[in-house]
């Protein structure tokens, strides 16, 4: 199976369980991992060059899902607009884009670590999320794990990862502080703005997403 690996921090809890639960005695898997950012990730999916992924929520519809995303129930702190005079949209985005285009948030748009960096050091930005339960009071869910095939494999997943509290590692949490620059208590202090459960409030959430991303394209 090709499992398409964003690595960001925000998805870091998941890449620790994943490599737990595909080498637990009950559910060996073999795994291959096609790395890259979001609008990469969709790309190789809808194509079917990887088997299930975090698909950006603007282009989840339509494919088989589990309940399981990446959701922020207010700030986010990795998904910002840093203001100016002229909109620049961030090539690694998908979702992002679009919700800052139905808020009318003008800038630079920034998403994943880049973005968490900028926000931890600077506060001339706009947190999209926040901004989001602002105006709506719901959460936003920016992806969903979708795929295409192995159904009872994913429901799997997502039943054991949502009642687990996933601890990571020291030596991971090293090396993903030196690959992106933040420090490993700072990762810890950001993972608790992120949740992972699509419940009713964030499927609400995203059902709202859909209403206004169509009346803006």
């Amino acid at each position: 199976m090709v499992f398409g690996k964003i690595e960001y921090l925000n998805l870091l809890p998941f890449h620790v369980f994943m490599k737990r639960f595909t080498k637990s005695s009950q559910q060996k898997m073999s795994m291959h991992y096609k790395r890259g950012v979001p609008s990469e990730i969709n790309k190789k999916f809808t194509s079917k060059r990887v088997d299930a992924a975090f698909i950006s929520s603007i282009g989840a519809q339509g494919y088989k899902q589990v309940g399981l995303g990446i959701i922020a129930k207010k700030e986010v702190l990795s998904v910002i607009v840093v203001p100016s005079k002229y909109d620049e949209l961030d090539e690694e985005s998908a979702s992002s884009n679009i919700l800052a285009s139905i808020l009318n948030i003008q800038g630079k748009v920034l998403i994943g670590d880049k973005a968490l960096e900028y926000s931890l050091n600077s506060d001339k930005y706009i947190d999209l999320a926040g901004e989001w339960y602002k105006k709506f009071g719901l959460p936003f869910v920016f992806a969903i794990l979708c795929y295409h095939k192995e159904t009872k494999i994913f429901h799997k997943v997502q039943k054991n990862f949502l009642k687990q509290n996933i601890k990571i590692p020291q030596y991971i949490l090293e090396k993903a502080s030196e690959r992106t620059g933040i420090k490993k208590q700072e990762i810890l202090s950001y993972l608790n703005y992120i949740s992972y459960d699509l419940d009713a409030k964030a499927k609400l959430g995203l059902k709202k997403f859909y209403t206004l991303s169509r009346k803006i394209k």
